[in-house]
């Protein structure tokens, strides 16, 4: 996996061309435009402090003022609301929780089209519905701007060239497939696949465990096998197995469960609409939920491997 959970590279996906971005060389701040920056959380803030430390001087927002001030406090200018942003920048990056956030940002009393200049780039690294991104597009294309969906991943496309500085800038690899929605798709499906991953191998583990095989061995045997996979060999939910992983840190870190159920939501949503069976994410999807119920919620994905072994008690 990567970025929140190791700095700010992000969930892994391999259904674009992969293409390895060199960081561009570090320039005063007055030598670059200004870029704006929306949503300050914990994929967010990461993200912007990249920018800061490449040199691009920063004008940012988020609802929560507390979230600011670690940006601030490395030179960033903070402002009240997306509009102010689009005041002050033509270069905009939104990373923000959820489709209803995406709308209010660009669309809502101070948001970013109330102010937005012709010809400004809009980024949103959000993980939301497609069909958002699409409106989004559309709303910003009658405004003269040009909006570009990239959610942040493992793999990479870039059409846009100021876009592909500014994103490896922020030590995030984005998904960018040339069609507004498209990225946001892929990473809706990727995510799916992860979960699904996860809570396999965390079965298997556990059933392993229980048959008396030593994690260690067994994940060995498994990642010299036909089952391996991401979930076994980079990323293993048992603690003690690997370092430097969440399970390793009691799940603290890392992608969590509340954001996973959020995007196991969309590809539910995007399943029905398109009326594509999907019964493992289905299952998936119940399960994160009900983890999200049971205390789970701000612990890493991952931590399906502890719910299942709490489950055994019940």
């Amino acid at each position: 996996m990567a970025a929140v959970l190791r700095g700010s590279r992000l969930l892994v996906g391999r259904f674009c061309k992969h293409v390895d971005f060199a960081f561009v060389s570090e320039r005063s701040m007055a030598s670059k435009t200004p870029v704006g920056f929306i949503g300050l959380g914990n994929m967010g803030n990461p993200m912007a402090k990249n920018l800061l430390n490449h040199g691009y001087p920063v004008v940012a927002t988020d609802v929560f003022p507390e979230s600011c001030k670690e940006v601030q406090e490395l030179g960033a200018q903070i402002v009240d609301n997306p509009a102010e942003v689009a005041d002050k920048a033509d270069r905009i990056i939104t990373m923000l929780p959820s489709s209803p956030n995406v709308i209010d940002a660009y669309t809502g009393p101070n948001g970013i089209l109330k102010k937005i200049k012709k010809g400004s780039l809009l980024i949103d690294s959000s993980t939301i519905d497609p069909s958002v991104s699409k409106e989004m597009a559309a709303a910003a294309e009658k405004m003269g701007a040009v909006f570009m969906d990239a959610p942040v991943s493992g793999g990479a496309e870039e059409e846009f060239t100021a876009a592909k500085e500014l994103l490896t800038c922020m030590g995030a690899n984005v998904v960018y497939c040339g069609q507004v929605g498209t990225g946001q798709a892929a990473k809706i499906c990727n995510n799916m696949l992860l979960a699904i991953g996860m809570i396999g191998t965390s079965e298997t583990m556990n059933l392993g465990i229980r048959l008396g095989l030593d994690p260690k061995l067994l994940a060995k045997i498994l990642n010299m096998s036909s089952g391996r996979c991401w979930s076994s060999d980079t990323y293993n939910p048992v603690p003690g197995v690997m370092e430097g992983v969440p399970s390793g840190n009691n799940y603290q870190g890392g992608f969590g469960t509340q954001l996973m159920a959020k995007d196991l939501g969309l590809a539910q949503n995007t399943a029905t609409n398109t009326k594509t069976p999907v019964p493992l994410g289905s299952l998936a999807h119940q399960m994160y939920r009900m983890m999200c119920a049971r205390g789970y919620a701000n612990k890493d994905f991952s931590s399906v491997f502890q719910f299942l072994r709490e489950e055994e008690g019940q």
